[in-house]
């Protein structure tokens, strides 16, 4: 307790487990989990995406991918691309739901993934892989007064610079591999041979050169590079949206949706973090500014990584310190560790709202504590003018009370907090956010 007051309050973030923690090779035994395949519904329906896509290539019938995007969307979907097999990048990020997590009931509880072994989950809920690989190069940035502030990279707490491929993308995407509470493949080697080896084989050497498998290191490169490429195309990126008609001058927005506009670009003040409006070129908005904040989110109490002793010997205890954690790894980044406790990655509004049919939940924050847009909003607004639940007496959370943030540190009280809305006006900007939704128009 003397540790959760000094901090403020439950410390949180996104960062990967200790080093140390995650072995290349875990060993199984009691308690390491069941290491066989499960057909869950998203297993299914990437396998179905992978046996079309490959049956594309086949006959070559078009389908606007170039060559190293089509192998992409292989490797994305590729279910033996994991130990046991079953686990493709699509499991934890599903087109339908906006390229996130795509399991009902999971995004109900514990909002984080299960991985190839069986009863082995993530620390974090998916993020987005869409709209990520416009995302810089992880640097800092020093404003007048002096303060720094860290922008780019990728996962929720930056750990993926892009320093080491050049796109923070294609660094994302050799982690899960290796992760053994995700792909939990055994080295990068094995990687490689799967799919050298594989139905696509043929294509990857045709796309980054024939000789490219007896190089291991290139080729791992080249298979992030080439899930990298998929991510940043028109597939995933599609600016389909009915706001992206609204700027063409292509549809109308409600008078509620506008109004959630006026709001979101004004007494919201929701854009200093999520730009909505073009670029100087006259680029689509991306939504975020892939900068880092603490919003002050609660735990989410049923998070299955609390109890993964394996690898998370703190258990209940452990605390995410998000950027923060990252940057404490980093010699040259070290120093700023302590002012970004807490502060994770600022995600993209695009298919915020997009979802399979109208009753299915999405969790929302990077622990998936919220479960609903609506709440999310009520959250921004009124989290500084309810007092803390401090036990059952304190009543129900968002309603007369919000529990204590998780990271008590650093918390964002300049641009959120106590936002003086409607609840009119919470409704205005939910309906605005719903027309990021991608799929509108093609």
């Amino acid at each position: 307790m003397s540790l959760l007051l000094t901090l403020g309050g439950a410390l949180a973030c996104d960062v990967a487990p200790a080093p140390g923690t995650l072995p290349s090779k875990p060993p199984m035994g009691e308690g390491a989990g069941d290491a066989t395949a499960q057909e869950t519904p998203e297993a299914v329906q990437a396998s179905a995406v992978f046996e079309a896509t490959l049956r594309e290539e086949a006959t070559s019938a078009p389908n606007g991918l170039k060559p190293v995007e089509r192998l992409g969307k292989l490797l994305f979907f590729d279910r033996r691309l994991s130990e046991p097999m079953g686990q493709a990048c699509a499991v934890c990020h599903g087109p339908e739901v906006g390229w996130t997590g795509p399991s009902l009931l999971i995004n109900l509880t514990g909002s984080v993934y299960e991985g190839a072994v069986r009863g082995r989950f993530g620390n974090r809920k998916p993020p987005s892989s869409a709209y990520a690989t416009q995302a810089p190069i992880l640097h800092r940035m020093t404003s007048g007064e002096g303060e720094s502030t860290f922008v780019g990279g990728n996962f929720w707490d930056g750990r993926a610079t892009g320093e080491e491929l050049g796109n923070p993308a294609a660094d994302q995407a050799q982690g899960p591999f290796l992760n053994p509470v995700e792909q939990n493949n055994p080295s990068e080697a094995a990687v490689v041979a799967k799919v050298c080896g594989g139905p696509y084989g043929d294509l990857f050497r045709a796309v980054w050169g024939a000789n490219i498998c007896g190089d291991v290191p290139r080729a791992y490169d080249d298979i992030a590079r080439s899930i990298a490429a998929y991510e940043a195309s028109r597939e995933v990126n599609a600016f389909t949206s009915k706001y992206d008609a609204f700027l063409a001058g292509r549809a109308r927005l409600s008078s509620q949706e506008r109004w959630g506009l006026e709001l979101f670009e004004g007494k919201a003040r929701c854009d200093k973090c999520h730009p909505s409006r073009r670029g100087p070129g006259g680029e689509p908005p991306l939504f975020t500014d892939y900068t880092f904040d603490n919003l002050g989110v609660p735990r989410n109490l049923l998070n299955p990584w609390y109890w993964q002793l394996q690898f998370n010997p703190e258990g209940p205890f452990w605390i995410d310190p998000g950027l923060g954690g990252f940057l404490q790894t980093r010699q040259d980044y070290a120093p700023f560790a302590r002012a970004n406790l807490g502060k994770v990655k600022v995600p993209t509004l695009r298919n915020v709202d997009k979802r399979p049919f109208p009753g299915f939940t999405k969790a929302y924050m990077h622990n998936g504590s919220f479960k609903s847009l609506e709440s999310v909003v009520h959250f921004y607004n009124t989290r500084d003018v309810l007092p803390a639940c401090l036990g059952s007496a304190s009543g129900a959370p968002g309603v007369d009370c919000w529990p204590l943030p998780e990271v008590g540190l650093n918390v964002n009280t300049r641009e959120m907090g106590n936002l003086g809305l409607s609840p009119q006006e919470e409704q205005a900007l939910v309906a605005f956010m719903r027309t990021l939704s991608d799929g509108y128009f093609h």
